[in-house]
């Protein structure tokens, strides 16, 4: 087993040692009964170990990571469905996500502690896939570049009602305010980001503009309607069993001819319902309770029955594996301050979830994908209830008959999204 491995690899147990003195990766197995978790590749096992001091690790997370994914081999190809049929499976995640559970799981990951959270993310705390346009950005440039590709597709212009569900930090909801002069809402279940961005809204002068509400997207009015959606990180706490229902509630909130942008993981296999190898149980338990992964097509289909249209699919699984490094180099510099913020614990875990995350979405073992979509208006000559298209979609067309058959507010092409632009500001003057 040591001998094929990509790096040196140490191993110990009370009353064994094997594997080089000088190691790249030194594992302590403090019970013994872990060797054989060991040799089945049960990795998340062997992280609930470490997370609860029954192992010890030194060396590099990279090398680690390296030594996991031998270990576990390749979990796509394998597919990994668990137990539970198919219709039962649809019921549990059902029962698992109402309302009131929904909460607790968010503010179980959220609430942890912001200042946790501050000594690895950006500035701005944005919680989700960066867009390293440019080979050269930081993790900071790079958040604003996702952030600006996202108003970018959704050709987001002033005046226009902007919704963002799951709007964590604010990072997008004030991007969009200050940059596009959109009248934004953001919805969270977080009490704590609640707060942050509450007080980010009070202290730039944006309220009348800008509001974050302490809301389940299931408690959103049904008469309140919006030009734009974006639900960025968001979908993947929805649970398989209601993503028709959610992408339909997103639709009834979209005027005709709107668009709405989904940003989330996706699985890396059409029969991986988990990571396998005993991660998605890791995960479940110290990390993200509640989340349910389902593979891109499966997305599409959930979107279309829920009355969407998709128009544009991007899939940014390399720049998710260079942000999620670029989160586990800014913790591991930060160690001590972590555990000055938060228990041993839970330090453990994040440092080997956002390992073996970058880990998985380099292996292809996960995926990120961005659907842009639209609520078809229904008429064919880009007019819906009287009221002529956007404006600024309409300019950009070279004759009017380019409108014939779109139905939505959707460009003819991307040369939007790419556009070398700098955004406007339209903060407080």
């Amino acid at each position: 087993m040591f001998a094929s491995l990509p790096c040196k690899l140490a191993l110990a147990w009370p009353g064994g040692r094997l594997g080089a003195k000088a190691a790249d990766v030194s594992l302590t197995l403090h019970d013994t009964p872990l060797l054989l978790g060991l040799m089945r590749g049960q990795i998340g096992q062997l992280a609930d170990a470490y997370v609860r001091g029954r192992m010890d690790i030194e060396g590099s997370l990279a090398d680690v990571m390296k030594v996991a994914a031998h270990l576990v081999g390749d979990p796509v190809k394998r597919g990994e469905q668990g137990l539970w049929p198919a219709r039962m499976r649809h019921w549990r995640s059902r029962w698992r996500h109402h309302q009131m559970r929904d909460a607790r799981s968010v503010q179980s990951h959220y609430d942890l502690s912001d200042e946790f959270f501050a000594l690895w993310l950006d500035p701005r705390r944005v919680y989700s896939c960066a867009y390293f346009r440019d080979p050269g950005m930081s993790l900071a440039e790079a958040q604003e570049a996702k952030l600006d590709h996202i108003c970018r597709k959704l050709q987001l212009a002033p005046g226009q009602r902007f919704l963002d569900v799951g709007a964590g930090w604010g990072g997008l909801l004030l991007w969009a305010a200050e940059h596009y002069g959109v009248q934004a809402t953001g919805i969270t279940l977080s009490q704590n980001q609640h707060r942050y961005v509450t007080q980010l809204i009070e202290e730039r002068g944006l309220g009348g503009r800008v509001e974050m509400r302490l809301l389940d997207y299931r408690q959103l009015p049904e008469s309140q309607t919006f030009d734009r959606i974006a639900s960025v990180g968001m979908f993947e706490h929805v649970g398989r069993g209601h993503l028709r229902s959610y992408f339909a509630r997103l639709c009834s909130h979209l005027r005709p001819g709107g668009l709405v942008l989904n940003h989330g993981i996706t699985a890396g296999g059409l029969r991986n319902e988990s990571l396998g190898a005993g991660i998605g149980d890791y995960i479940e338990q110290h990390i993200f309770p509640g989340g349910e992964l389902v593979h891109v097509a499966q997305v599409a289909q959930h979107l279309a029955e829920g009355g969407l249209e998709l128009l544009d699919a991007e899939n940014l699984r390399p720049h998710y594996a260079r942000t999620l490094w670029a989160w586990s180099d800014g913790l591991e510099r930060q160690l001590e301050a972590a555990r000055g913020l938060t228990d041993e614990a839970k330090v453990r875990a994040y440092r080997l979830y956002l390992a073996g995350s970058a880990m998985s979405f380099e292996q292809g073992w996960l995926s990120l994908y961005q659907l842009l979509a639209a609520r078809p208006n229904g008429v064919a000559d880009g007019v819906a209830d009287g009221v002529a298209a956007d404006a600024a979609t309409t300019a950009d067309l070279v004759t009017a008959d380019g409108l014939r058959g779109a139905q939505s507010d959707y460009r003819f092409n991307r040369a939007h999204m790419y556009a070398q632009t700098e955004p406007e500001n339209y903060g407080p003057r």
